[in-house]
């Protein structure tokens, strides 16, 4: 693990080279006013509006007194491919504008593009002359804003359609789910193309036919590397992990999609290994596999791998994105890795990520778990636009370190500003009391769930009621909770809480019931017999905790061994239950074993409880 850590440090220096700000390269101003002397200047706007040179395209438009209509529309489509549609209307509303057809399809684009559904039909019904591609614009503004019965009377009333027309609208009928209306209009169509028939195939195998879509793929009169990814993707995501990996061998050219797809594939199909090494043969990477490879890292707890992953992506020269980040801060949250944590945190200041909320609140989720909760609280304070995921990182981020009032001022705060707590911020303000024994603001918060209806109260709200009165010892109360439930939880996840409780105050009776009534449903977890027997233990019942142990024993049960580490000087020390291949194992056990008996001298441990801690305390130790 120490090695992964210093890998991600390794790069350090590299990292001014890979996020410095690059600024396009442009001809000098000698060369590109003689350019304008020599070329018409409504060439010169076409090329700049083209090139993305917005500010200068206007300026040079602004200064030419003889601008055609190619000029007006160009500067116009620029305007609305960059999403300045304020800019684009008020060209195209001038007295002085000249357009065409192709001018009002382009700002009808741009609408389209916003999703601005009634200003783009407000503007297609003024248009005084219209061509196939004007209505496959106003198609699409359609489709994409989910309007399929405006979709459908548009396409039916067309004078005139292309095969993008029917294409347009075969792929909108596909994402909806429509797939029976989706078949009778690839019946209708009077060509299909390579487009057409990719679709249907992609679409059929999304339903979960995918014997249906095969078929269809194996008809297909000619095929191109998109037709093969969607077969390929049918088989991934329907568990055929064999089949895809069969087309994928057999593909005649793959593109990286090709690659990320089969890789997807297994990753979801739990099967890392393989994963791994068709990452290993890939020629090329994006983005997408680096992304895709960490987050399988992260679903199979590997973070240490996530984070030597994300390592290799910056030599690599590839620049992350945001579903990049999020993975590597995880990573570091996971491995409690604050000076990682902090290099990546550079690293997207550097980005327009910085102000994005959902990485801010992993942000937060990485300070807090790294005991650095002032920092956690500075990210939440410079975040420019706060919503429910802000404030809800920040409410876990104090619950995570116990901090129940705090995370009920932030609370109030929150409803002050007119955000409307959800069932997340829930869960985040019952743990932070119960870890805080704030048990009636616990209460008083869990009678506000209760009494939303716009909440529905879920296995994990019930789990921190019965964990908040567990932890302060009101064991009597959280049993007559769980039995008064009218909605019976679907997991046992209540009943761990409890029994959790009841190890933690050597309550013997209620310890019994709860694991008795969860080992009726998880027979197999090795936690439960665990807790079970130290309750036994700690009431001196030796010969009840001897058989719950050879019950384990018998079944083939174990429990896995606590891991933790710590990081000093840029170095970190793991320490594993039973493990003393520590350097200085000895002198860690001696320290150990004196804050014990401070510990017990002090009263905060139960005496009744020392005999069965003083023998298994090697158990404990490094």
């Amino acid at each position: 693990m120490a090695a992964a850590l210093r890998c991600i440090r390794s790069p350090r220096l590299r990292l001014g080279a890979i996020f410095s700000c690059q600024s396009a390269t442009y001809p000098s101003a000698p060369a590109a006013e003689a350019l304008n002397h020599v070329e018409d200047p409504n060439r010169r706007i076409v090329e700049m509006a083209a090139a993305g040179r917005v500010s200068d395209a206007r300026s040079l438009f602004d200064q030419t007194p003889d601008r055609d209509v190619v000029s007006w529309t160009a500067l116009i489509a620029a305007y609305a491919r960059h999403g300045m549609l304020h800019e684009a209307r008020a060209l195209f509303d001038r007295p002085d504008a000249r357009r065409n057809v192709v001018t009002w399809t382009a700002l009808l684009s741009g609408y389209a593009r916003a999703r601005r559904v009634d200003e783009a039909t407000a503007l297609f019904e003024r248009m005084p002359e219209r061509n196939v591609v004007s209505w496959n614009t106003m198609l699409e503004v359609y489709t994409s804003a989910g309007r399929m019965g405006d979709a459908c009377e548009l396409f039916n009333s067309m004078p005139v359609r292309d095969a993008g027309s029917w294409n347009i609208l075969l792929a909108a009928l596909v994402r909806s789910g429509a797939m029976d209306k989706a078949r009778k209009l690839f019946e209708r169509m009077p060509e299909r193309n390579v487009m057409s028939w990719t679709t249907m195939v992609a679409g059929i195998a999304r339903s979960g036919n995918v014997d249906e879509a095969r078929a269809l793929f194996d008809a297909m009169p000619e095929r191109n590397v998109v037709s093969w990814n969607a077969m390929i993707s049918g088989y991934t995501r329907n568990s055929r992990i064999d089949e895809a990996l069969d087309l994928f061998v057999k593909i005649p050219m793959r593109d990286v999609a090709s690659w990320n797809i089969m890789i997807t594939g297994f990753i979801q199909n739990k099967d890392l290994k393989r994963a791994r090494e068709l990452f290993g043969e890939m020629p090329k990477r994006n983005v997408v596999t680096w992304t895709t490879m960490m987050n399988g890292c992260l679903q199979g707890n590997e973070s240490e791998m996530a984070l030597k992953l994300f390592n290799g992506m910056l030599l690599d020269g590839i620049r992350p994105n945001q579903v990049t980040f999020l993975g590597a801060v995880d990573a570091c949250s996971n491995l409690t890795g604050l000076s990682e944590g902090q290099q990546v945190h550079q690293m997207i200041c550097k980005t327009s990520f910085q102000f994005d909320t959902s990485i801010e609140s992993t942000l937060m989720n990485l300070y807090a778990k790294c005991g650095e909760i002032r920092w956690a609280r500075k990210v939440f304070d410079l975040s420019r636009e706060k919503d429910a995921v802000s404030w809800n990182g920040m409410i876990a981020a104090y619950a995570h370190r116990g901090l129940g009032a705090e995370a009920i001022t932030l609370y109030d705060k929150m409803q002050e500003n007119g955000y409307k707590p959800n069932d997340v911020t829930y869960v985040g303000l019952l743990s932070a009391c119960s870890h805080s024994g704030l048990v009636d603001e616990g209460l008083r918060i869990f009678e506000c769930v209760a009494k939303d209806r716009s909440i529905a109260v879920q296995d994990e709200h019930y789990t921190c009621l019965i964990d908040l009165c567990s932890r302060a010892g009101r064991l009597d109360d959280a049993k007559r909770l769980i039995h008064g439930l009218q909605l019976k939880p679907k997991s046992s996840t209540v009943r761990n809480a409890l029994l959790g409780g009841c190890n933690a105050h050597g309550n013997e009776s209620i310890g019994d019931l709860a694991a008795r009534h969860l080992l009726e449903a998880e027979p197999d977890n090795a936690g439960t017999y665990t807790l079970l027997s130290n309750i036994y233990a700690s009431a001196g019942k030796w010969k009840e905790a001897a058989k719950i142990r050879s019950e384990m024993n018998d079944r083939g049960l174990k429990k896995q061994p606590g891991c933790s580490w710590i990081e000093l000087a840029n170095k970190v020390h793991v320490f594993v239950a039973r493990d003393k291949s520590h350097s200085e194992s000895d002198l860690i056990n001696s320290m150990v074993q004196d804050i014990h008996h401070m510990m017990m001298m002090a009263g905060t441990v139960p005496r009744d409880r020392m005999q069965l801690t003083d023998e298994e305390l090697v158990d404990l130790q490094v």
